[in-house]
């Protein structure tokens, strides 16, 4: 909408001014003689007008046209080269017109072509009107188009000097990364690594995301900054959810050629962080920072401890809870005595089936009975939360704590003395 706007204002400048000069009749004078000029080389003789108004209202639609690439290009180069060329086109094209006997004339719309370029390209070296470049080279393809064209739109400042946002952080990490490397040759474990960097990212971006970081081992996405979107949580929640579909389809392929599977996890948090343009003249990008970041990531790598495939934090799960199915995993305690609660996200909501759904159930069950350090009805509840054929790391989890705490057997868990201290 900001270039619409500029697109308007700078062709309605253009036809203004050439049609002040156009009505001077200074113009007149040069299409007679160029149509004189033409007509000597025209073999159907003397040349045929075509109406002045019509020329004139061609000629402004060009204007507008030219004013709309030379604001909306982000390359001043690439301006020029469009001007140019459409400079050139209108000038031969009344020459082709004149091959069959018809005459327009080509300087009304050449001057209000080049008026509107130029006028587009001072625009385009202010503040408002290299927006776009600088965004693009800040942000790249890490936004969707649409994001990207609100971001442009918007009254974000171009130097994103820092600000607290609330958004939710998504970290997708794989857990097997050595497995892959010793059964692997290098090109096959980069084609399979970036065959499951592409698909998660571009899902992600393409979802609403901002894809904050994308290496060999995982990858970061933000939803709710740049812009600020008051879903952020459950955006990404449904996301995270799609991505693990995607995935489990992905390792058939995987399978299929390498006969290997990926081994990925999923941490999702959401609270407030700082987002800003980071970096230096050599490189930089906008990021996020803070513990709410920092959280994400350690409740990806703690999936693998609690057998959970997604892993969320308090504030994503309590925005979210009404869109997705999940169940507890893990109580956190801090030295202020504040209580940390974990969950995994099992499924969007309604779409468990009966026997998963009544699992489901009995599994919270039987984690209230844990807490409440009730080891044989904890156990009964475990029991019945099995679905048989189908594998539950995260039940194997509670039921393997819940035998060790009978037996008087006390361990903390890796995972959860690393959440403590960060949370």
């Amino acid at each position: 909408m900001r270039y619409f706007k500029a697109t308007l204002l700078i062709g309605a400048v253009s036809i203004l001014a050439i049609g002040v000069i156009d009505a001077t009749g200074w113009l007149h004078t040069l299409d007679q003689w160029t149509a004189q000029w033409l007509a000597g080389f025209s073999p159907a003789g003397p040349l045929k007008w075509i109406a002045h108004p019509v020329v004139f209202i061609a000629a402004s639609l060009l204007a507008f046209a030219f004013a709309w690439t030379t604001t909306d290009l982000a390359r001043p180069a690439t301006k020029t080269i469009v001007a140019f060329t459409g400079a050139v086109l209108i000038l031969t094209g009344s020459a082709v017109f004149a091959l069959y006997g018809d005459f327009y004339s080509p300087w009304t719309a050449v001057l209000m072509a080049l008026l509107s370029f130029a006028i587009g390209l001072a625009y385009g070296g202010s503040d408002s009107g290299s927006r776009k470049r600088v965004l693009q080279r800040l942000f790249g393809l890490r936004l969707s188009r649409a994001q990207f064209a609100r971001l442009v739109d918007s009254s974000q400042p171009l130097n994103f000097p820092g600000a607290e946002q609330n958004a939710t952080v998504i970290v997708c990490e794989v857990h097997n990364h050595v497995e892959l490397l010793e059964a692997l040759s290098p090109a096959d474990y980069v084609a399979m690594t970036n065959l499951y960097l592409k698909t998660v990212s571009d899902y992600l971006v393409d979802a609403g995301g901002y894809l904050d970081e994308c290496n060999g081992e995982s990858l970061r996405v933000v939803f709710g900054a740049p812009l600020a979107r008051e879903d952020h949580a459950i955006a990404a929640a449904r996301a995270a959810l799609e991505t693990v579909a995607r995935i489990d389809t992905l390792n058939k392929e995987c399978d299929a050629r390498w006969h290997q599977r990926l081994d990925f996890r999923v941490g999702i948090n959401s609270g407030p962080m700082i987002a800003a343009a980071y970096g230096g003249t050599r490189l930089g990008s906008f990021s996020v920072a803070g513990t709410t970041v920092e959280f994400a990531r350690r409740l990806c790598a703690a999936c693998a401890n609690y057998g959970c495939r997604i892993l969320v934090g308090p504030e994503t799960y309590a925005t979210a809870s009404e869109f997705v199915e999940g169940r507890p995993i893990e109580l956190l305690r801090r030295a202020d005595g504040r209580r940390i609660e974990l969950y995994e996200m099992l499924a969007p909501v309604n779409t468990l089936s009966p026997e998963r759904t009544r699992s489901r159930d009995h599994f919270w069950k039987g984690v209230i009975y844990y807490r409440e350090k009730k080891w044989d009805l904890a156990m009964e509840q475990f029991g019945k939360a099995r679905v048989p054929g189908l594998p539950d790391a995260g039940l194997d989890a509670f039921v393997l704590r819940t035998e060790r705490a009978r037996r008087g057997e006390t361990s903390v868990q890796p995972a959860a003395s690393s959440l403590v201290e960060i949370s």
